[in-house]
């Protein structure tokens, strides 16, 4: 099949992998090592189920009540236009569903029964609102701003407040699209957002969505007029490139990633919007669970997933992949993270090989 994506693959393959953190990074593959000391310390390094699904894997939703984990992927970017969505056994990782898009797909989230999934189709600047158990798309919303060589705006991450979606949008200045999440209409553009917005959130200890960009801000954004109220930066005058964000609600912390200029973690105090810790090292996908008291870290260079105390930031735990790690999703009942591995490029931007997911049981 002739790719939709042909004459301005390559161009938008490297502006993907510079400016989102969410495609599989050059470096080649390598052996997993064995657990280090700190690892072999603890059972949970044994306790890992891996399995190799399909190409272009991001990120995931789970839904308890359905026994689904669902998996986006934008599937081969050379030669194949279009992607799946993958419906997984949690358990063991077999697949269960597939429903198969005209478009790509990267960033995910659900609503809270799980019965919609919100899909990002990053290369074609859209959103789609997608059935999960019939793998259909329901309704699509593609916005019109385009960069200076026309190509859309890449959406990047998607994240469901009050009915709300918020879709950060890759551009300079960069954009947060408002869509509303019932009819899938574009309420609002949140303007001036900085060079690239990346990771989105929001917070329920300021009543605030917070928003990353790649010139090194965290906007403060008050979800009922959509006003940047603040922006928040590490202070330190330094290059930063931040990605994406986890909070400790009980704590007023705020951990946030750089996995290019930095490859650091910051952890910000929310309440004096300064920067209290740093974690050093390569950081892409993070994740917060109260149940256990826990940070874990996704570090796509290192090729490895962390798990950190979240109150002294020790390292408890790490594991290595083969791939390279990039999306984690942490179960509700906080026991059970799962991580998207990601392969490396060939020159001519296609995959070394399909991606994997991994399923790894808390100890």
């Amino acid at each position: 099949m002739k790719s939709l994506f042909s004459p301005r693959n390559a161009a938008l393959a490297l502006a993907i992998a510079a400016a989102f953190g969410l495609t599989a990074c050059q470096a080649p593959a390598k052996k997993a090592e064995a657990p280090t000391a700190a690892a072999a310390a603890t059972p949970a390094a044994s306790a890992v189920k891996q399995r190799e699904l399909g190409f272009g894997l991001y990120e995931m939703a789970y839904v308890p009540g359905a026994n689904a984990l669902y998996v986006a992927s934008a599937d081969a970017f050379k030669d194949v236009s279009g992607g799946v969505i993958y419906r997984l056994n949690p358990a063991t990782l077999e697949t269960t569903g597939k429903g198969y898009t005209d478009l790509k797909n990267f960033g995910m989230t659900m609503n809270e029964d799980g019965s919609l999934l919100y899909v990002t189709n990053t290369l074609d600047g859209g959103i789609s609102k997608i059935d999960p158990v019939k793998g259909k798309v329901l309704a699509r919303t593609l916005f019109s701003e385009r960069n200076e060589k026309g190509f859309p705006f890449g959406a990047r991450e998607v994240f469901l407040h009050n009915d709300q979606l918020y879709i950060g949008g890759v551009g300079d200045p960069g954009v947060i699209w408002v869509v509303d999440a019932q009819t899938m209409k574009l309420k609002t553009r949140i303007k001036n957002a900085g060079k690239w917005v990346t990771g989105i959130i929001y917070s329920p200890v300021t009543d605030r969505i917070y928003a990353a960009n790649g010139g090194g801000e965290i906007l403060v954004i008050n979800p009922r007029s959509h006003k940047i109220e603040k922006r928040l930066t590490p202070g330190d005058g330094k290059a930063y490139l931040l990605l994406n964000m986890a909070e400790d609600p009980a704590t007023g912390r705020l951990f946030v990633t750089d996995n290019s200029k930095a490859k650091t973690t910051l952890v910000f105090d929310e309440r004096s919007g300064k920067v209290i810790k740093r974690i050093d090292g390569d950081a892409l996908g993070i994740k917060f669970n109260a149940k256990r008291n826990e940070i874990y870290i996704s570090q796509r260079e290192s090729q490895k997933v962390l798990q950190l105390d979240a109150t002294t930031y020790a390292v408890k735990n790490s594991w290595s992949f083969e791939g390279h790690p990039n999306s984690l999703l942490v179960t509700p009942d906080g026991q059970t993270l799962y991580v998207t591995i990601k392969q490396g490029f060939n020159k001519d931007h296609s995959s070394k090989g399909p991606d994997s997911v991994a399923r790894i049981q808390l100890n």
